[in-house]
């Protein structure tokens, strides 16, 4: 029963973390988090300077709005298919080798999965390459802040799972998906197999 609330909450918060990051993305997952699109995970777009009436004169030119990856349907396709080997054939080696071809490794969204494949396959100390360089490009990134908690709990380091608790609670509160299912698994006695 818990297993199943726990991927629950992860299935949720992964949802969420899309829902928000890319909303042009279709969602494949059939469950099981790590993917890439939490929160603050796709550059967010700036909005164009208000108008200014024709008698005002500008002294400065308008930024130019600042372009998603996303935007890129090359990248956005390549994503997809890297996003689906991962929960729908789990398929992580292969997934990576995806992912890397997109050719933009310092993505968050991107570093993210690699460190979510590699954490699937076992091999813990890449995986933690990947979380650390994902948080690199995004300090923000808050699915990397939960996964990468839910690495350290698993490693044994509860300590560091609650200090990224508190960094989640920072960035989007103790309402949010990824607060909440990092709790859930502080809450679970020491050495319970998480799931996620």
């Amino acid at each position: 029963m818990i297993k199943r609330v726990f991927r629950f909450l992860t299935f949720l918060s992964f949802s969420a973390g899309l829902a928000i990051a890319l909303p042009a993305i279709p969602i494949h997952a059939a469950g099981g988090g790590g993917g890439g699109g939490g929160g603050g995970a796709a550059p967010t777009e700036e909005a164009p300077p208000p108008s200014k009436s024709s008698s005002m004169k500008s002294t400065h030119k308008a930024k130019k709005p600042k372009q998603s990856l996303f935007d890129d349907p090359a990248f956005a396709k390549g994503y997809r298919e890297a996003y689906a080997t991962i929960y729908d054939q789990h398929d992580y080696a292969s997934a990576i080798a995806q992912l890397h071809a997109l050719g933009h490794d310092d993505f968050a969204n991107v570093a993210n999965l690699i460190g979510y494949s590699y954490r699937k396959l076992g091999d813990y100390k890449l995986s933690q390459v990947w979380y650390e360089r994902a948080l690199k490009s995004d300090p923000n990134h808050v699915l990397t802040w939960n996964y990468y908690g839910l690495w350290q709990l698993e490693q044994g380091n509860r300590d560091q799972a609650i200090y990224h608790l508190n960094r989640i609670a920072e960035i989007c509160g103790t309402g949010c998906s990824e607060y909440k299912t990092l709790a859930a698994a502080l809450d679970l006695p020491p050495g319970t197999g998480l799931v996620y």
